[in-house]
């Protein structure tokens, strides 16, 4: 019979799972390793994502990893970039790519971009890149451009998209502040291959390892594998995992998790789009709706940072990075109209000041001010 756990649980497993509390994890692959896969479409923040997750990381650390080619960022799932080791990516995008493919086929239709344009692109991406070459976004739109292909509107990034999912093509070394386009045979020459079922068993294990405690459904829209699929990957996995019962429904997690003593957690400054929020279908555990929509400005798809307090996602954070330091300023949630929230919300910010230090060390520059707004933050 599974153990019976509270949601305040789940909140104190769930930040260990993710490299938040307890033992540090010994570096951006490490947290990659953990997490499998990390929100990247926000390129800086994901970075930061990484380092959060592995005190003494470096922004310098993080981006050698990637231009090494340990870390690679490309479309693994729901059609959005992320951050993954770079032998797992095959053989998730062998479960994943199918599904999107069909989702994304009707878009591709009405930019005329068939079947046919699609192997041209494919063939002068090859010719391209072929001998460890590598192009910017915008070289290689000039390159399709030049061998007749048009980029017009959003053909480009579809293309580009497309190539990626399909195994062509992932981001490889950094051009300047971005990365350049990469061939993913020569990028990741030794990917890891499973079979199947257990490609799903590992799946889900490597997500419940990274995420745990959370549910099948969870998995399922994080993944967006079918139910199916997410059933049968769990298991492949489930003697490697362990089972409790929140509120009668069914939460997993990594054995290693469920052993894990109680720790003190510090205040947190986590980057937009960070997994410990986007990486579950019900986030109620950390933060209210009404709250979300805070992180979510008019719900318009940009997640801002997070300040996080004991689990509890309690505001949000901007910064201003210049070439004198890093100034922030928080938003915090909670209205100060009492004596007691006013005494939380001054020992939430006496927190964040280590935690943004943090983060102007993992830059590399010195830390100016940290300062408390009267409104949500803003990106």
């Amino acid at each position: 019979m599974p153990a019976a756990a509270s949601r305040a649980d789940v909140v104190r497993l769930r930040l260990q799972a993710q490299g938040l509390a307890g033992v540090p994890l010994p570096g951006a692959v490490a947290v990659a390793e953990r997490m499998l896969a990390v929100q990247a479409q926000d390129y800086p923040a994901a970075q930061w994502a990484l380092g959060v997750r592995s005190p003494g990381t470096t922004l310098h650390d993080v981006q050698a990893l990637i231009s090494a080619g340990e870390i690679v960022r490309s479309w693994p799932m729901r059609g959005t970039l992320h951050f993954v080791p770079a032998r797992e990516l095959g053989w998730m995008q062998s479960l994943t790519t199918p599904r999107l493919l069909a989702k994304t086929r009707t878009i591709n239709e009405r930019l005329g971009l068939d079947p046919a344009v699609l192997e041209r692109a494919r063939e002068a991406a090859i010719a391209a890149l072929t001998g460890q070459k590598q192009l910017s976004r915008a070289d290689f739109m000039a390159m399709l451009r030049a061998v007749g292909i048009s980029t017009e509107g959003q053909r480009g990034y579809h293309m580009i998209a497309h190539l990626a999912l399909t195994g062509t093509l992932c981001w490889g070394r950094q051009v300047g502040t971005q990365q350049g386009l990469v061939l993913l045979d020569e990028w990741v020459p030794y990917p890891r291959r499973l079979e199947h079922d257990e490609a799903l068993g590992e799946f889900v294990y490597r997500y419940f390892l990274g995420h745990g405690p959370a549910t099948l459904v969870d998995f399922a829209w994080w993944s967006q594998l079918t139910v199916a699929d997410a059933k049968t990957g769990l298991t492949v996995a489930r003697n490697r995992l362990t089972e409790m019962q929140v509120d009668g429904a069914a939460y997993f997690m990594a054995d290693e998790t469920a052993d894990a003593l109680p720790q003190r957690t510090r205040v947190l400054a986590l980057p937009g789009f960070d997994e410990y929020l986007l990486g579950y279908r019900d986030r109620s555990h950390v933060i209210s709706s009404d709250e979300l929509v805070r992180v979510v400005p008019g719900l318009n798809g940009i997640f801002l940072p997070l300040v996080v307090t004991n689990g509890r996602i309690v505001g949000t954070w901007r910064k201003k990075v210049a070439a004198n330091g890093l100034t922030t300023e928080a938003a915090l949630f909670e209205d100060p109209a009492t004596a007691a929230a006013r005494t939380r919300a001054a020992k939430t910010q006496r927190g964040l000041g280590p935690a943004v230090q943090d983060y102007a060390r993992f830059l590399g520059v010195p830390m100016r001010q940290t300062m408390t707004a009267d409104a949500p933050a803003s990106a």
